[in-house]
């Protein structure tokens, strides 16, 4: 039997539950519910980090983040780590990536042979970011991305159709390669920037969600020392109802946008003839918060932040609309995909394959406890496990947190003080620092931000090249009823 090939789908930032297939009334996501329909959807898969670049880097890598040594965005993924895509090239496969990456460093491969399109951003630490124009700060976690948010010309949409289009022609070259009788199979890994914020949609799918989104569902605040002080931090403490509703009508928007992108793909893929024989794996980096708690963008253990989407379609051999709700990890979709493939497992790997689960061959090969890390330059040290129902996460020098996910799905009552959960919040604490020491990550963090004070220096001073960028200019972005000079193309 010839192996599979490999079609890899990955978004930025969506949220697991912003899905029709996932039950969301309002979601309009006909094409990943399609894709849900002909294989199996994972309901509880949580990322490495609730934050791009160690999530990226440790689903590549099969290795959770404390283990790559990647913990911020600024974090290069050591060229001595293996990744998915080199052990598939060992296996003799054909490896492109079309889109995001977001690798920072030299090294803009990290194992795909080909690479087409680009990030928008920097290739290194320093380099001379894109300028978003009227957008300018609303990709990040400042209070202006709510600011300026609603109807307009998203930069990142034109990405992805750039995007979209280079994943077509590529899965059109490899029809033409197959009929022409070239039996190589292919890994095409397909990166979009969608949705992330900036929460600007076009007005045309805007228009589609306007007066159907409401405030966020989830109205308590946390009351965590941490949340608290990111809240303040990020200045999201008086965020009016008319900006939230207009963000998280963009974010709906955005979504829709990005899934008629991926049918676009899926089409060509089936019509180029190449579904039957194709695992094609749909996951994201990490969630959006969307207002819940009054809390945005990512960065925490809650569900919303640290939940993916994860979608698995193999024809044949993982059985039509089937649901899977045992946790698992974004390390574990990467054992997955080599196991399918009979590719060699990455060493020191941490992940575990699912695919006895998911062809119902080995139904109880799942993860029993699952991870999750947070760590920055400016103190946050913290990291999370889900084990069962019982979900904690571990703030060095701050109170821990524990939730009941089967009685409390809203993470609303904190059970950590409470008596007879003592000695589940000693035994998950204990999980969470096995082979995790809290004063070594801060070490090899400000050991590595030494380093990184030069590498941004260098790249600031030198303005070395950027060997894979999508260029972006202002003109890309809008909000209706600004006065924008159009995009020249």
């Amino acid at each position: 039997m010839r192996p599979p090939n490999v079609l890899y789908l990955m978004s930025d930032q969506h949220t697991s539950t912003v899905l029709g297939c996932a039950g969301d009334p309002v979601a309009e996501t006909p094409n990943l519910d399609r894709l849900a329909a002909s294989g199996a959807r994972l309901t509880d898969v949580y990322c490495p980090s609730p934050i791009c670049v160690p999530s990226r880097m440790s689903m590549l890598s099969g290795r959770h983040p404390h283990r790559n040594h990647v913990w911020t965005n600024d974090h290069p993924l050591p060229g001595s780590i293996a990744t998915w895509p080199q052990a598939l090239g060992a296996t003799g496969y054909r490896t492109r990536l079309v889109g995001r990456l977001h690798s920072i460093g030299t090294d803009q491969l990290l194992g795909f042979s080909e690479r087409t399109v680009g990030d928008h951003s920097p290739n290194h630490p320093g380099g001379k970011l894109s300028d978003l124009g009227v957008l300018m700060g609303t990709a990040g976690p400042t209070r202006v991305s709510l600011d300026r948010s609603g109807p307009g010309r998203h930069p990142y949409q034109q990405h992805d159709v750039d995007v979209t289009v280079s994943a077509m022609d590529s899965l059109r070259e490899f029809g033409a390669r197959r009929r022409a009788g070239d039996d190589q199979p292919f890994a095409l890994s397909v990166g979009y920037m969608l949705p992330h914020q900036p929460y600007v949609a076009d007005p045309e799918d805007y228009a589609r969600f306007e007066a159907k989104i409401g405030p966020a569902p989830i109205r308590v605040l946390p009351d965590h020392p941490h949340h608290q002080r990111w809240r303040e931090q990020t200045a999201i403490t008086d965020v009016s109802e008319e900006e939230a509703i207009r963000a998280r009508t963009a974010f709906y928007a955005l979504t829709y946008r990005m899934d008629v992108m991926v049918g676009q793909v899926l089409d060509v893929l089936e019509e180029e003839g190449l579904a039957e024989n194709t695992i094609v794996v749909y996951t994201s980096d990490h969630g959006d918060h969307l207002g819940n708690r009054d809390l945005w963008w990512k960065q925490t253990f809650y569900e919303e932040s640290v939940k993916v989407p994860c979608l698995v379609s193999w024809p044949g051999h993982i059985p039509a609309g089937t649901v899977h709700r045992a946790p698992a990890g974004g390390v574990d979709l990467t054992a997955t995909v080599l196991d399918a493939t009979g590719a060699p497992t990455l060493p020191n790997a941490d992940g575990r394959s699912l695919l006895g689960a998911l062809t119902g061959d080995a139904p109880d090969e799942v993860p029993e406890a699952v991870y999750s890390e947070y760590c920055t330059d400016d103190g946050a040290i913290q990291r999370m496990v889900r084990r069962g129902h019982y979900k904690l996460a571990y703030y060095d020098g701050q109170p821990v947190q524990l939730f009941d996910l089967d009685a409390d799905p809203h993470e609303v009552h904190d059970l950590a003080d409470d008596p007879a959960h003592a000695g589940t919040v000693t035994e998950l604490t204990a999980l969470v620092l096995d082979g995790w020491d809290p004063a070594r990550v801060r070490a090899e963090i400000e050991e590595i931000h030494a380093d990184l004070d030069i590498r941004t220096t260098w790249a600031a001073r030198t303005e070395p090249a950027d060997t894979y960028r999508w260029h972006l200019v202002p003109q890309m972005s809008a909000l209706s009823g600004r006065s924008e000079p159009e995009v020249s193309r």
